[in-house]
């Protein structure tokens, strides 16, 4: 990953406040942030497939140039002594921003664009994103207040395991606790191995699948808690559905972090159905982090 604060912008409210977020961001990691702004020529009102006119510098800067002023200058409102450039990119928003995600340790959205359909909860450009991206992307969604812990979805599989990290570093850069969240079912556990013994019960004996999920939760985060010590971590398993009892808790978190894919779910999803109802559904602002193996 880069050194830089991504974040994209299309002069609607919801990116100026993706842009105001991606700010703060650039400001605890200091670094220098990158407002962004994908040109696309139906935004002309040029019919599709017809020729299009030459666009010099100066007609470029002049279609484009207001709505990125409004964006850095809301950055420099909410992070002053942060070092703010602008870029304009011919590109769909999903092409533009994945390719910035290459130079990026972290890319900002909207949770709604000007383009989005009135009935959609999060736009396109931000989950799509989410899936592809080669960085964690936060979507910036609900309560930005800032207050209350980082909540973490934590499901135990090995790709998750990034999104743990970026859980801790976040919780450290902002301040606060950590709630490390595992919600199960004995619909959403593996298969227990067979016994060796073919006497033996195969099956969990009483207690003891409650066992086995509080100590996957402790065994995820005891990696990072050793590196973050001075981070305070609050380990909350849960027989519940997961993604009702992350949207849940996400009403007292200032952010919410989850994998983009988990131990459930088909094989060939980019991104897992858990990762998708917390970007339409949650509290507060989400990241999604992709592990290594699918970035």
């Amino acid at each position: 990953m880069g050194s830089l604060v991504v974040v994209g912008t299309d002069g609607s409210a919801s990116s100026l406040d993706a842009v105001a977020a991606a700010a703060v961001e650039a400001r605890r990691r200091r670094t220098g942030l990158r407002v962004v702004h994908a040109f696309t020529w139906p935004v002309l009102h040029y019919p599709v497939g017809g020729p299009l006119p030459p666009l010099s510098d100066a007609d470029m800067h002049a279609l484009t140039g207001p709505l990125m002023a409004r964006a850095v200058d809301r950055a420099r409102t909410a992070a002053p002594h942060v070092e703010v450039s602008r870029a304009v990119v011919a590109g769909d928003a999903l092409t533009v921003l994945a390719g910035q995600s290459r130079a990026a340790q972290l890319v900002v959205v909207g949770s709604r664009g000007t383009g989005a359909f009135t009935g959609l909860l999060v736009g396109s450009t931000g989950v799509a994103l989410a899936a592809h991206a080669r960085c964690p992307v936060l979507v910036v969604r609900g309560r930005q207040d800032g207050t209350g812990p980082v909540l973490l979805g934590v499901d135990g599989s090995p790709a998750a395991q990034d999104a743990v990290a970026f859980a801790f570093d976040e919780a450290s850069l902002r301040g606060t606790g950590l709630v490390a969240l595992h919600a199960w079912t004995t619909w959403n556990v593996p298969v227990p191995q067979p016994p060796e013994d073919p006497a033996a019960p195969y099956a969990y004996g009483s207690g003891m699948l409650a066992q086995d999920e509080e100590r996957l939760l402790a065994e995820a985060v005891a990696g990072c808690a050793e590196r973050y010590p001075h981070v305070r971590v609050e380990r909350r398993p849960l027989r519940a559905a997961t993604r009702p009892a992350l949207i849940d808790a996400s009403r007292d978190a200032q952010l919410l972090v989850v994998g983009a894919r988990g131990r459930g779910g088909f094989a060939g999803l980019l991104l897992g159905s858990v990762s998708q109802a917390v970007l339409h559904h949650a509290h507060c602002p989400v990241a999604v982090v992709r592990g290594a193996a699918g970035a």
